[in-house]
């Protein structure tokens, strides 16, 4: 049987989405994509499809189904959710998501990004707006987990973006550096918004160390799903069904540093979770376990880890690019160093790599996209400029790529005929 079916039906996904880019990090979750014969090489002109001309920055990916491209978009002091048609780039409809856009830093309230079932698309805002809509426009619900809750506290803004699994939609606020509100993990209700439950995630982490930016996992132990949270100096495993902590592990701040926030999210595959922290270490953990795991579950760890890019892993290998530029790659069970120290532009990156048809593709701040070639040898293929501020990764979808500038979305390479 079809490893691949195999993998997206443990993940409680429908096989459909296999064409499809659902998430921040795509169909498994994890940065990967099964597409193959993807564009290599492209500028503002070549092999662009269709471009789209966007208000303001995001850092938030888009969002795929069908012929179906979600957009969270940040314009004139207010939230909106696009939805594209995206044979043509031309926009079906805008709906407003609620006002009380700011800049924070690098960004601004936009960053998470949207998620979607085929059925239903939810957005979630880094000032607590949460919305569901139908694909026709009409908006399910609405919540502000502002004023339910309390308002986030996190030193470079909200950033994380809600996962969806099953019929949950599971949101981390995982802060302290701007308020002295406890940090908690919260699942809604897919369809009617309500709160299923919200659990205290519990630090001592201190100043800064207590933010983090990441997004959520699901693993698996047994056969039973398992969600995954880092931050606060801890990874730490819940119970889908209540939210109950069942197992923790630290050594994410060995050195006790007070500015130690995470912004890389935690990858699974190979039966191991990846936990990024602020570069050193970066830890893989067997998941699973009760109490505290440090010792037990932590298989092996790298000074050499990301800062903000998320790792990136095909299951036999783990692929590292940090912000600076710097390419990394890991036997992703022993953690042996297959290469490093490769550098690609010299520049920024804040957008997580992609993997697909035996490519990463990886964004960089200037707009400009480097292609190597996945595998135990480095080998660079492509640089390809788009000339404008880019803190968004790459989504993938039947063929094209689509990347998000400042200015522009675009759409690259022809979509493939089903």
């Amino acid at each position: 049987m079809n490893v691949r079916f195999l993998l997206l039906g443990a993940l409680g996904l429908n096989l459909g989405l296999a064409e499809n880019w659902p998430q921040w990090r795509g169909p498994q979750m994890n940065g990967i994509s099964n597409e193959k014969n993807l564009p290599v090489k492209w500028d503002t002109q070549t092999n662009v499809t269709w471009k789209l001309a966007l208000p303001d920055v995001s850092g938030s990916t888009p969002i795929i189904w069908g012929d179906h491209l979600f957009l969270s978009i940040a314009e004139g002091g207010n939230l909106y959710l696009w939805n594209v048609d995206r044979n043509n780039g031309n926009v079906r409809w805008k709906q407003l998501v609620g006002e009380g856009d700011t800049k924070v830093r690098k960004g601004n309230m936009s960053s998470p990004s949207p998620v979607t079932d085929g059925n239903s698309v939810w957005i979630l805002t880094g000032n607590g707006l949460v919305a569901a809509f139908d694909f026709s426009g009409r908006k399910l619900w609405d919540r502000n987990l502002w004023k339910d809750y309390g308002r986030f506290g996190l030193n470079h803004g909200y950033g994380s973006s809600p996962l969806l699994f099953r019929d949950g939609l599971y949101i981390q606020v995982l802060h302290g550096f701007k308020t002295d509100d406890p940090s908690y993990v919260l699942r809604l209700d897919t369809k009617t918004g309500r709160t299923v439950w919200k659990v205290e995630r519990p630090t001592d982490a201190v100043t800064e160390s207590p933010d983090s930016y990441t997004t959520p996992a699901i693993a698996y132990h047994s056969g039973k799903p398992e969600l995954i949270i880092t931050g606060g100096d801890y990874v730490t495993g819940h119970d889908l069904d209540h939210g109950k902590e069942l197992w923790r592990g630290g050594g994410l701040n060995p050195r006790n540093n007070p500015m130690n926030r995470i912004v890389a999210s935690p990858v699974v595959n190979s039966g191991l979770i990846y936990v990024p922290t602020r570069v050193n270490p970066l830890q893989a953990y067997k998941p699973g376990g009760s109490g505290n795991v440090s010792s037990s579950h932590m298989v092996w760890a790298t000074p050499n880890g990301p800062d903000v890019p998320s790792p990136v892993s095909d299951g036999r290998y783990l692929y590292i690019v940090n912000d600076r530029g710097i390419i990394y790659c890991f036997d992703a069970l022993t953690g042996k160093e297959i290469y490093g120290g490769q550098r690609i532009k010299p520049a920024i990156y804040s957008s997580s790599p992609v993997l697909a048809d035996g490519k990463i593709y990886i964004s960089n701040e200037e707009g400009l996209t480097t292609v190597f070639k996945s595998g135990p040898e480095f080998e660079l293929l492509a640089e390809n400029p788009l000339d404008d501020y880019m803190l968004s990764s790459p989504a993938i979808s039947e063929g094209q790529i689509f990347l998000r500038t400042r200015g522009w979305l675009y759409s690259i390479g022809k979509r493939n005929a089903n």
